[in-house]
């Protein structure tokens, strides 16, 4: 597959590690996206839009807020932490501590004769591990996903979901699971021999400061895991910041932070069996194709959303509450933006 490439940073605007160098924008091209969003009366499908920042051609060309928010509010990242997570394995396979094709450091899974052995960093990521898992939001119905992070697993997020039994061969058969995520955040914690505050140290000294992003609130287990499924709080402004390093090719000002081709790993599709998951294409721990092809997402609940489109060097960010059963709306939305601005 020929994937877009991923367009350098304009030659004369600065990085935006300290402040976001600004840039023109025609306001009347979103303006009727903005009045369904922001207006007296917003559209009820969309639900609350609490931030939208959009970023060309590496400036700032507009960003708004919802009544309460502002560039300072820290918004929910929910499932957007997810690609945070990617990032964070990038570090560690670009330091070669790391083989994202090597069995997964699982010690739960080392007993002989264990199929889960076979798993890869790979399946993983790739969200097609095979471990048995139910990924649902609706109140009143079993879930492993609220289970863990609100039930009996929130103690330890990782060992609850490396726990599940296989259901399927690892990699036969994609299903979009947030356990998935935080075993990596385990198979993190060990290879790096960080918890809790240690961890953090480390995610901000090699991604967050390097960017500017001075506003990230990552959450941990009792266990001292990085809940990256889920919680990795920021701001707008600095869930663009991360937006721009993958647009980048993961390199910031002049210095790689992320392995070379990393962020094409990111947005090269995984498999997808017939009749599954109707979210769309995925990558690695990134949905593909939202904004047309070649774009690639960070998602989270309640439509927290990173768009990247590398063929218009455009991000947009999107954070509110938009309700579960019209969870599409925003997503639409936020397409809708991209197309306008086409």
């Amino acid at each position: 597959m020929q994937l877009p490439p991923l367009p350098a940073q304009p030659p004369g605007v600065d990085w935006p590690t300290r402040a976001w160098p600004d840039g023109p924008l025609d306001e009347a091209l979103i303006a009727p996206l903005l009045t369904q969003a922001f207006g007296p009366s917003p559209d009820p499908e969309l639900g609350e839009t609490h931030a939208v920042v959009i970023v060309r051609n590496g400036r700032l060309v507009f960003e708004l807020y919802g009544a309460g928010f502002g560039p300072g509010a820290t918004c929910r990242s929910w499932s957007m932490a997810k690609s945070i997570t990617h990032a964070l394995v990038g570090i560690a396979v670009r330091d070669g501590l790391l083989d994202i094709h090597a069995p997964a450091d699982v010690p739960a899974w080392r007993a002989a004769g264990d199929p889960r052995g076979a798993i890869t960093l790979d399946h993983l990521l790739r969200m097609s591990s095979g471990l048995a898992w139910l990924e649902d939001y609706e109140p009143g119905r079993r879930s492993d996903v609220v289970e863990m992070l609100f039930g009996p697993g929130k103690d330890d997020v990782a060992a609850f979901a490396e726990a599940k039994p296989l259901a399927h061969a690892p990699g036969d058969v994609f299903y979009y699971s947030s356990g998935t995520t935080n075993i990596i955040c385990g198979i993190l914690a060990r290879t790096l021999g960080l918890t809790g505050p240690a961890f953090e140290t480390f995610m901000r000294e090699r991604l967050f400061d390097p960017l500017g992003m001075t506003s990230p609130a990552p959450r941990f287990d009792a266990a001292g895991t990085f809940i990256g499924s889920s919680y990795c709080f920021c701001s707008p402004q600095d869930f663009a910041r991360f937006g721009l390093l993958y647009l980048r090719d993961g390199v910031w000002d002049g210095r790689r932070l992320l392995p070379p081709g990393w962020a094409d790993y990111a947005r090269t599709p995984t498999f997808q069996q017939p009749g599954g998951d109707l979210e769309g294409p995925y990558g690695a721990h990134w949905w593909l194709d939202r904004s047309g092809p070649g774009s690639f997402w960070a998602c989270g609940y309640e439509g927290q959303h990173i768009a990247i489109m590398p063929d218009r060097d455009l991000i947009i960010v999107r954070n509110g509450v938009t309700p579960l059963a019209t969870q599409a709306a925003a997503r639409l939305w936020v397409a809708a933006l991209a197309e306008a601005l086409a």
